[in-house]
C-alpha cells in the first residue's frame, strides 16, 4: 500500500531539513497554477515565466522565514503575487506591438470566435487597475476563496469583494459586445 503524498507544510519542513528533492516536488505542485496567475495578471508569457522563477526563488530562500500563519500554497501565491504588483510598477509604460491580423481557416468558425473572445476577455482584464485585476483573476478566474484571496493580497475582505464587483462592472462594459455579437 502507497503512502499518502506528503503534504505542502511536510514538504516545506523536510526543506528546511536539507532534503534536496522536497521543494522540487513542491514547486511541480503549484507551477502550473502561478504560471496562470502571472500569465493573467502580466499579459506576457516571458514576464509570467521571470515572475514564476522569481517566486520560486524567493521561496526557496526564505522557506525558514515561513511561519505557518497560511496555508503553504496562500504563501506561495502571495509571493507571485507580490512579484507581478512589482513587475507592472516596474513596467508600467511598456509599449505595445499589435499583432499582424491575419484570417484563421474558414473551417474551424468556433475555434475563431473561441480565439476573439479569449483575445478580447485578456484584453479587458488588461484594462482594469491592477487592484481590481488580481481580485479578479484570483477569485473568479482561478477560483480563489474571497478569504484567501484578501490573505494574498494582504487587504480586508470586504476589500477583494469591492474589487472585484467594480472590476466585473468595468468588465461587464468592455465585454458588452461578446454578448451583443451573439444575437
Amino acid at each position: 500500500m502507497r503512502s499518502p503524498a506528503p503534504t505542502d507544510a511536510e514538504l516545506l519542513a523536510a526543506h528546511r531539513a536539507g532534503d534536496p528533492s522536497a521543494f522540487t516536488e513542491l514547486a511541480t505542485r503549484y507551477q502550473s497554477r502561478l504560471w496562470g496567475l502571472a500569465l493573467r495578471t502580466l499579459h506576457h508569457p516571458e514576464d509570467a515565466a521571470d515572475a514564476v522563477q522569481e517566486t520560486l526563488v524567493a521561496a526557496y530562500r526564505r522557506a525558514g522565514s515561513y511561519r505557518g500563519e497560511a496555508s503553504v500554497r496562500t504563501w506561495l501565491h502571495r509571493i507571485l503575487v507580490n512579484a507581478c504588483i512589482d513587475r507592472i510598477r516596474h513596467d508600467s509604460r511598456r509599449s505595445t506591438v499589435p499583432l499582424p491580423e491575419r484570417e484563421l481557416p474558414a473551417r474551424h468558425p468556433d475555434l475563431a470566435t473561441e480565439l476573439v473572445t479569449r483575445l478580447s476577455v485578456d484584453a479587458a482584464l488588461a484594462a482594469l487597475p491592477v487592484e481590481q485585476r488580481l481580485a479578479v483573476v484570483l477569485v473568479d478566474v482561478q477560483g480563489w476563496p474571497v478569504v484567501e484571496a484578501a490573505e494574498m493580497l494582504e487587504v480586508p475582505v470586504g476589500t477583494v469583494k469591492s474589487r472585484c464587483a467594480r472590476g466585473r462592472a468595468r468588465l461587464a462594459v468592455l465585454l458588452g459586445h461578446l454578448r451583443e455579437e451573439e444575437r
